[in-house]
């Protein structure tokens, strides 16, 4: 059995949103990890947590746009 043009766009924006989702905690975990480096709980080089938080801040505000971006160009090549 087929599924409707309409549920089939409903799963892949549901799909979608969760990626982004994931993304956006991956990024929030690269973070506290970074900051717990940076403050010395977790015993790595100072370095290492500065770049892991700068990463983590770029996954949380920036990749999530690079993705839906993708996302729609790949849309806009189906139709």
């Amino acid at each position: 059995m087929s599924r409707s043009e309409r549920e089939q766009a409903e799963a892949r924006a549901r799909n979608g949103f969760i990626v982004i989702t994931a993304v956006r905690f991956g990024g929030v975990a690269m973070v506290l990890l970074g900051f717990a480096i940076v403050r010395g709980v977790i015993d790595l080089p100072y370095a290492a947590g500065a770049v892991l938080a700068v990463m983590g801040f770029f996954e949380i505000f920036f990749l999530p746009r690079f993705i839906a971006r993708a996302w729609k160009a790949g849309d806009d090549k189906r139709q």
